[in-house]
């Protein structure tokens, strides 16, 4: 009998860092300037990514020293979750805490890191470096969510 994946078995807070990290399907999404509307709270996202992540790859540069070179760069875990409600749908964390399955696509499923590239899930080729002299109100975007 074949056993079931530990993302189906394992509650979040109980997962091991190494789970926890491979559940990120490396969309790069999360890395994306947003703007959100002190009125309405509404999350706008723009297609403006981190200088640390290379749009290319939709992997971040430096990721061990991100937090210290990007002060405003998050930490998602089991605790914070649940605040993070700008995450994409997409998204495996925000997925697996609303008590969904990943998707066929996400790696974990299909085997490959390509995959969420190939299903047009990732910012690959959307995205564009991070410019401190741009103004984001003119790079917002629907596509992430």
């Amino acid at each position: 009998m074949k056993q079931a994946p530990f993302w189906k078995t394992t509650p979040l807070n109980n997962m091991t860092p190494t789970q926890w990290e491979s559940l990120c399907d490396g969309c790069a999404k999360c890395c994306l300037h947003k703007l959100q509307d002190e009125e309405t709270d509404i999350v706008y996202y723009t297609n403006v990514a981190c200088q640390l992540l290379d749009v290319q790859t939709c992997r971040c540069s430096d990721y061990a020293n991100r937090l210290s070179r990007v002060p405003e760069c998050l930490v998602i875990d089991h605790y914070s979750i649940k605040d993070y409600f700008y995450l994409p749908s997409t998204c495996a964390y925000r997925l697996l805490s609303e008590g969904k399955d990943l998707p066929d696509w996400h790696p974990l499923q299909s085997g490959s890191q390509q995959s969420v590239h190939d299903a047009g899930i990732s910012i690959r080729g959307r995205a564009i470096n991070h410019a401190d002299e741009v103004d984001l109100q003119e790079h917002l975007v629907d596509w992430p969510l």
